[in-house]
């Protein structure tokens, strides 16, 4: 079969309008649980400080003499911790043509920019605040950096060979050393929960990555992976596991996308918050060119209120 002579064709016509659909598809993981899930403090100084304090370990031998003469012990002291705020930015231009063209998907380039740059700052922010990132002050050409949520860990704490705790001294907070990565058990879970009732904490939150996530919901302490069904309907088959029943208590699963590779942090989001020193901001610069630019900034730090109340299991596969 062949096309007749002279047959005009899609080949040869000429001002045929283009196909493009009036809709622009994303997909990316915009969400930031950790920074969603725990508190928000008040910063008034690029470095943040606060105070931990904990009691005197419990004694049965604590009985006096009748009539005796009270002895003074030693008085409760404070702890003093502190971490750099860090100062995120997004900066974007759109030039006035382009701003005024018409265009697919969406009516102002400028607006579409806006919204991305904000989501990506907040991912940065999420990023920081729930890894194993140092803090460190301003100096020449090196900003301020805040410390993330893995760095600050140091008491309820299981590691791979090789590995150890980072934590707070001297007025800065040091990273993690990395150890030997391993496979993911229940039991590296149970010793960090155990560890952290025995310290006095209450963790309720665990993160973890995808594959991390995955392992996870295969453990014993999960609730029986059933659902009950009626009549003649099928069966379904739930493979996904949000809640882990530990001998001390709920302990919610949450998959972090991007965040956490390695560890599995496991929080009491009532302990840890984010010190805002200046809230989200979006500032047009000026007008040095045919465009329009703006700049998103973000200055905060994370605060650990008291790292004993959480736990980390670190190294695992």
């Amino acid at each position: 079969m062949t096309t007749p002579s002279n047959t005009v064709t899609t080949l040869t016509t000429v001002g045929i309008r283009e196909d493009l659909e009036d809709v622009i598809y994303r997909v990316a993981p915009e969400e930031t649980p950790f920074i969603s899930n725990i508190g928000s403090a008040k910063a008034n100084q690029t470095y943040h400080e606060w105070q931990t304090e904990t009691l005197a370990t419990p004694s049965a031998a604590n009985a006096s003499l009748e009539g005796d003469v009270f002895s003074i012990g030693a008085g409760n002291s404070t702890t003093r911790l502190g971490n750099y705020c860090q100062i995120f930015t997004k900066a974007y231009g759109v030039s006035r043509t382009d701003e005024v063209v018409k265009k697919a998907g969406r009516t102002s380039e400028l607006n579409r920019q806006k919204v991305l740059k904000g989501i990506e700052a907040k991912r940065d922010a999420e990023m920081r605040f729930i890894g194993n990132y140092a803090s460190g002050a301003e100096s020449g050409a090196t900003p301020r950096y805040s410390a993330g949520a893995l760095a600050f860990l140091t008491t309820n704490t299981s590691a791979g060979a090789g590995g150890s705790n980072g934590g707070f001294a001297s007025g800065t907070v040091s990273a993690a050393t990395n150890g030997t990565l391993r496979g993911f058990t229940e039991s590296q879970v149970k010793t960090v929960l155990s560890a952290a009732f025995s310290s006095g904490g209450k963790p309720s939150q665990a993160y973890m990555g995808p594959t991390s996530k995955q392992e996870f919901s295969a453990f014993t302490g999960i609730a029986a992976l059933r659902k009950e069904t009626s009549g003649d309907k099928m069966a379904s088959i739930i493979g996904a596991a949000d809640v882990y029943v530990s001998d001390f208590g709920n302990l919610t699963l949450i998959p972090h996308p991007y965040g956490l590779t390695r560890d599995c942090l496991i929080i009491d989001p009532k302990m840890w918050a984010v010190g805002v020193l200046d809230g989200w901001k979006s500032t047009e610069l000026a007008q040095t060119s045919d465009s329009t630019q703006y700049a998103l900034t973000f200055e905060a730090c994370l605060v650990a209120r008291n790292e004993k109340a959480s736990g980390v299991v670190r190294d695992i596969q």
